[in-house]
């Protein structure tokens, strides 16, 4: 039977790869994969499930027809000591790799932001991650690389959110960035998530390190939902145990209210429990004057204006 693994490079590229089940792989191993025309040298991330054409992610090849189906690599090995020997030498050397293209982006004035580079465990590939501000035309320089380093050259552009998952770092709580910890794909996010979740609509706040908004904004989304379905809102008129007031904070998380008590204008916190909302005299809508009574049938008659029995003009 085969498994399903996630496959993670050293350049943070994480992809599927099936193996056999014989294979003494578990989370944390090292892996030699067989990838199109090369050999990948990874880390397994996750235990391996039974292989599913349904678990593999559905993204379009360009160039392929519709009908053909992109092979998934395959893992031959484990790693060994020999192996994990000669990936660290391709590490180096795509340290040295990095260098040279930076010094030819220089010399061909691109607007791009180098990442990494990550070689194939044959050579036969050199993978480069950049990020820039719109579409480059880096043909010469794919050029000028594949002559030089005498390998196939491949430029993969990246947006900001990709580029902080892959260099990583520590967010405002203090936590490592969830898009390098579990975070797998990058949602739609909207500033309407952060209303609703009763954040400052300041950049600060709601901005994560790559400049884009919180990727937390959507996954604790339906959460704060939930949250918000019993809770008063902002300037409800409310009464407490210390009288009437007016809601003017609260915390959805807590589930507690901050009340402004009238007359007194004291502000007094306490649970959603403990406050009934009201309404004022003002905003109730007041019932109208009944109508009168409709008249009976023989009221009615004597009521209505007698008709002429002739009409006007006959004889």
């Amino acid at each position: 039977m085969e498994l399903l693994y996630d496959i993670q490079l050293d350049n943070g590229i994480k992809y599927k790869a099936k193996g056999e089940d014989t294979l003494p792989l578990k989370c944390g191993d090292y892996c030699i994969i067989r990838k199109d025309f090369f050999l990948d040298y990874g880390q397994v991330i996750s235990s391996g499930v039974p292989f599913d054409p349904a678990l593999l992610p559905k993204e379009p090849v360009s160039g392929t027809p519709s009908d053909k189906k992109t092979e998934v690599p395959r893992i031959q090995r484990k790693a060994t000591v020999v192996d994990q020997g000669k990936a660290n030498e391709n590490a180096m050397r795509a340290k040295s790799a990095m260098r040279t293209a930076a010094s030819m982006i220089e010399h061909l004035k691109l607007e791009m932001k180098l990442i990494n580079a990550h070689y194939a465990f044959d050579n036969k590939l050199l993978a480069i991650q950049f990020s820039a501000e719109g579409r480059v035309d880096f043909r010469e320089l794919v050029k000028q690389l594949s002559s030089t380093l005498n390998t196939r050259i491949e430029l993969r552009q990246i947006g900001v959110r990709d580029e902080t998952a892959i260099i990583g770092g520590l967010s405002i709580c203090g936590r490592p960035l969830c898009c390098c910890t579990f975070l797998k794909e990058f949602d739609s996010i909207n500033v309407k998530m952060a209303k609703e979740q009763d954040l400052a609509l300041t950049p600060s706040t709601i901005s994560g390190m790559c400049g884009r908004l919180k990727c937390c904004l959507k996954y604790e989304h339906a959460g704060y939902l939930e949250l918000e379905k019993t809770m008063p809102r902002r300037g409800d008129c409310c009464e407490c145990k210390e009288g009437r007031g007016t809601i003017v904070d609260r915390n959805l998380l807590t589930q507690r209210v901050v009340v402004q008590i009238e007359g007194t204008g004291q502000n007094v916190s306490c649970s959603k429990d403990e406050v009934t909302v009201v309404y004022p005299d003002k905003y109730k809508i007041r019932r109208q004057n009944p109508a009168p009574a409709p008249a009976s049938a023989g009221e009615e008659s004597s009521a209505a204006p007698r008709q002429e029995k002739n009409p006007q003009g006959k004889k």
